[in-house]
Formats: C-alpha cells, sequence, structure tokens
C-alpha cells in the first residue's frame, strides 16, 4: 500500500519481490506500472478496493497475472468482510475469462470465515491480522490452510 508504485518498483525488484500488487487506485498510470514489471520475472498484480468497480481493471487484463478483490477498505486490520465481495469475486471470475490470472481476495478473513471465502473461488486467499489472532500464530496458520483445501 503505496503511493505512487511506480517509483517504488524498482527498489521492490532490487529487494527480491516475486509477487508485486499495486492498488488501482493508487496511481493515474496502472499501464505503466505494469509494463515496468513485464520481463521482471515477478508475478504482477493489481488490487481494486469495495468501492471501485471490478470493471475497472478490465484494460489491464492482458498485463497481469493476478487480480486482487478487497473485501474490505484499505488501511487498517480487523475490519469485517464485506458481503458484497462474493458478487465481486464472481464479477471478476467472468471478466477474467479464459485468461491465465489467478485471482485473490484480501480482507476480513477470519478462522471463522475462511472456508466461506475460499468456497467463492478464488485461488488466493490472503489473511493478515487472524494468523496472529490470540497468539496462536502456527496453529491458525495451519488450521485456516485446512479450511482452505477442502
Amino acid at each position: 500500500m503505496v503511493e505512487d508504485p511506480l517509483a517504488h518498483v524498482e527498489s521492490f525488484l532490487a529487494a527480491g519481490a516475486g509477487v508485486l500488487t499495486f492498488h488501482l487506485e493508487a496511481t493515474r498510470h496502472p499501464h505503466r506500472v505494469l509494463q515496468s514489471l513485464a520481463g521482471s520475472g515477478v508475478t504482477r498484480g493489481v488490487a481494486v478496493n469495495p468501492g471501485t468497480p471490478v470493471a475497472a481493471l478490465e484494460p489491464l487484463l492482458d498485463e497481469l497475472e493476478l487480480l486482487l478483490v478487497l473485501a474490505v477498505n484499505p488501511g487498517w486490520s480487523g475490519q469485517t468482510f464485506i458481503p458484497a465481495t462474493a458478487g465481486r469475486l464472481a464479477a471478476a471470475r467472468d471478466l477474467i475469462g479464459a485468461r491465465e490470472i489467478m485471482l485473490g481476495v484480501d480482507g476480513g478473513v477470519t478462522r471463522d470465515n475462511v472456508d466461506y471465502v475460499a468456497s467463492l473461488g478464488a485461488d488466493v486467499v490472503v489473511a493478515g491480522s487472524a494468523v496472529f489472532a490470540g497468539g496462536d500464530t502456527a496453529g491458525n496458520a495451519r488450521a485456516m490452510l485446512a479450511a482452505t483445501s477442502g
């Protein structure tokens, strides 16, 4: 979550990033960010906030390998999964079509809802604060992974 992602691309690549995802809303020139990563070997991803229609990503689809749908508004942890995300994921899947693009969901994922979130058809489920809840990081991670593997 940075302002002006294009200004940071080189430092992330130099640090050895394998996946680089930026918020569509963080730049006026998303094509330039994606094109700057072409041929770098990283997985190029774009995240879209809950208030942004997933259709806004359509012009970028031929330049990316990961489409990340946010299920919360970015900026603070512990938010509740926004129910409308289910429809947004379905719309994103339709938009992707037959392209080889991973679909991910990030935000509001907990031990209690990770099985539901995984059932929505995402290839990637991102869990942040839920992994650290209660101080049992390893146990939380194992439980969440098991719930998504079914």
